[in-house]
């Protein structure tokens, strides 16, 4: 017989506990990352609130970094959506007067060099001419 002295009860509510306390966290962070993009998508120039709206988002998101929005739809590509997401990540250092490393490190904590091209003391400079 399975003998033991926690009840169903106490497991369940802890359980919620552990949930409720994790979904907060989680919130917490979606809300400081949608304030690193409204500011990043300020210092670009464009409205903050443009980073709300799906879709749109990535477009001027491109425009930020390419000049041109229209090349997201590369991301709806199978396979090249890869090649495009790795580049954005190294150009979205560049826009912000960072450099490759920096560009490389987004790609692999892009939350964290979100925050700090966002909140730190990067300056917009605009798309540069590269090869990517």
């Amino acid at each position: 017989m399975y003998n033991s002295s926690a009840n169903s009860g106490d497991i369940a509510s802890a359980i919620v506990a552990i949930n409720g306390v994790t979904l907060f966290i989680y919130f917490a962070i979606l809300v400081v990352l949608l304030v690193a993009q409204w500011k990043m998508f300020s210092k670009a120039g464009e409205a903050g609130w443009k980073c709300l709206i799906p879709f749109y988002n990535n477009y001027i998101f491109y425009k930020i970094l390419y000049g041109n929005g229209w090349k997201f739809l590369f991301l709806f590509v199978p396979f090249l959506n890869m090649i495009v997401s790795i580049a954005a990540c190294i150009r979205t250092a560049q826009v912000y007067g960072k450099g490759i490393g920096f560009g490389i490190l987004h790609l692999f904590f892009s939350p964290i060099t979100m925050c700090i091209l966002a909140f730190g003391s990067a300056e917009y400079e605009g798309p540069v001419d590269s090869f990517i």
